[in-house]
């Protein structure tokens, strides 16, 4: 079975600085997919490549067997690949009705999109309550909720998450796991990039780990959570 992303012997630079060094991994349909590993690991480099943001050195990249490498961010959006980037970049002077309806741009099925803004809201009921306030006014927690809707008013296939939880309270990135749980039920592929190892592995069911560049370590979620060097080095275990 063809695999819905494939990452193949994928290299990325900036300039000389080789950031991803031929990297290869794959996500199944349905399947949460995680990408682990310190700052510099090469982890947002590697998404912001996939969603067409960066283009590689070397390699490919494929979606339902297509490549996307070379192509347009916007059209990489249209075939079913969503990412909702690190720092959630929302437009803190749009309304949260007007963030979440820039999420659908490539999209002109009227009845849908309004759908899709009633499955957001039930998805983030704050979101609903809130949907005529400036998004600049929400708290963190608030605004990873409105990216990641956001990002789902494209209706991907494939949802990509750049570290969701960062700087979130306990409480809250708690609330923002169990949604990625909930998309997956749903029918949402996900690639998920998670400082928060142990969260991220909790939920996936498989795992690749980052150094440098490179892939160290993969397996299924399980298997990397009671793997003694990934223990060490990022769930803080002795």
């Amino acid at each position: 079975m063809t695999a819905m992303l494939e990452v193949k012997d994928l290299e990325v630079a900036y300039g000389k600085i080789v950031a991803v060094k031929r990297i290869s991994f794959s996500v199944e349909q349905g399947q949460v997919v995680t990408l682990i590993g310190t700052n510099g690991a090469g982890k947002t480099t590697t998404l912001r490549t996939i969603s067409g943001l960066l283009r590689p050195t070397h390699g490919e990249i494929l979606f339902q067997g297509q490549r996307i490498d070379q192509m347009p961010a916007h059209d990489i959006v249209t075939i079913g690949l969503a990412h909702s980037p690190e720092g959630r970049r929302i437009f803190p002077r749009l309304s949260v009705e007007e963030n979440l309806l820039l999420g659908a741009f490539t999209r002109n099925d009227h009845g849908g999109i309004r759908k899709d803004l009633d499955a957001a809201y039930a998805l983030f009921p704050i979101l609903g309550e809130r949907r005529k306030q400036p998004a600049g006014t929400f708290s963190g927690g608030e605004q990873q909720m409105l990216a990641m809707g956001r990002a789902m008013m494209s209706r991907p296939k494939l949802l990509m998450l750049d570290e969701p939880s960062m700087g979130l309270s306990p409480i809250m990135m708690k609330r923002i796991m169990t949604t990625v749980t909930e998309l997956q039920r749903q029918g949402t592929t996900i690639l998920l990039v998670e400082q928060n190892a142990q969260a991220a592995l909790k939920r996936a069911d498989f795992g690749y780990v980052l150094e440098v560049g490179k892939i160290v370590v993969q397996g299924t979620g399980r298997e990397l959570l009671v793997n003694d060097d990934v223990r060490k080095a990022y769930l803080g275990e002795d």
